[in-house]
């Protein structure tokens, strides 16, 4: 079994990824450090953890885990990510890992002298959802993508919430930009050459709250909308030659809707309509990620691809500020 630390009671622990480690098969909470010791107690009492600590420091010195979860605020994931791995613990991180692409260079390096596994925690490489899109695009199902779009919207405004707040990381790309790119690269296995995108700004809070995008893989097309101010919306669709996929609840397969894969030909027929009830996506990333460790069959996000996704990311915030566009 592989021993979670979880580093800080933050809300996304709280609620998905604490609980998926406890129902994982092969691995199990045994830490929670907070910088409040009460609230690591309180925190391990709930999920009946046997261990509680009052400093991240503290608990990563510690030999009662072998691995941490980071839900801390994006500001300081490359920070604790690095201390982790100097400590000799391997690193499950929420996304995004970092702000800017060449921060991960220093993520990879701690990982190298390390010798430890550092992976960014997308959630949607796992779910069964997403690998059934990867499946038929694999085989041909809607003959030659050509076009690729998608939406992810909420409504925020809270300003004491991080994802409002540029000095910890806040914004729709970082936050929740970083899905259509991920979920498009890691189905497709292609790479984005250049890109145009339209960016609105929060005159109170500064962060970046719409985000219009298209991006060139010289095959296909990718053109997806995400806000933090705009009422609440999922989907994404592949189209081809010979017909196109739907995704119904593309990212929090869990918790937005119906799991389903839609399947059309050309001749907008219903082909097929796949199902994934409950398929608890965060168990699924806890269960490769400690398969990955053992060393035994665990496809999990590489630091390499995290860097090319925030690449990706990075050139949507450049191209924002000219016409034309922006190479990637």
């Amino acid at each position: 079994m592989l021993r979670f630390g979880i580093l800080s009671t933050a809300k996304i622990g709280r609620e998905l990824v604490v609980p998926a480690i406890q129902d994982a098969e092969n691995a199990v909470v045994t830490a929670i450090a907070s910088r409040d010791l009460s609230r690591a107690r309180e925190m391990a009492d709930r999920f009946s953890v046997p261990h509680a600590f009052g400093s991240y420091e503290e608990m990563l010195a510690s030999d009662v885990i072998n691995a941490v979860y980071i839900p801390l605020p994006t500001s300081q994931h490359v920070e604790w990510a690095i201390k982790a791995a100097d400590a000799g613990k391997h690193v499950l991180c929420e996304k995004p890992i970092a702000l800017k692409a060449e921060e991960i260079d220093e993520i990879i390096a701690a990982r190298e002298r390390n010798k430890v596994l550092i992976t960014e925690a997308y959630m949607v490489t796992y779910a069964p959802v997403w690998l059934k899109v990867r499946e038929l695009l694999a085989e041909g199902a809607i003959g030659t993508l050509k076009m690729v779009q998608g939406s992810f919207t909420y409504f925020n405004r809270d300003p004491g919430n991080m994802r409002n707040i540029p000095e910890l990381g806040g914004g729709a790309l970082p936050d929740i930009g970083v899905y259509p790119t991920i979920t498009t690269r890691f189905v497709t296995g292609k790479e984005p050459v250049r890109v145009q995108s339209t960016i609105e700004r929060d005159p109170d809070f500064g962060t970046d709250i719409y985000a219009s995008v298209k991006a060139d893989f010289a095959d296909f097309e990718l053109n997806f909308y995400v806000s933090t101010q705009m009422a609440n919306r999922q989907l994404m669709v592949f189209h081809g030659t010979d017909g196109f996929i739907e995704v119904k609840s593309p990212f929090n397969a869990d918790r937005w809707g119906a799991e389903e894969v839609e399947l059309t030909n050309r001749g907008h027929n219903v082909s097929q309509i796949f199902r994934f009830p409950d398929s608890r996506q965060y168990k699924l990333e806890a269960e490769a990620f400690a398969r990955a460790v053992a060393g035994t069959k665990g496809e999990v996000v590489t630091l390499e691809s995290s860097k090319a996704n925030q690449k990706l990311i990075d050139a949507i915030y450049r191209a924002a500020e000219k016409d034309g566009w922006e190479a990637v």
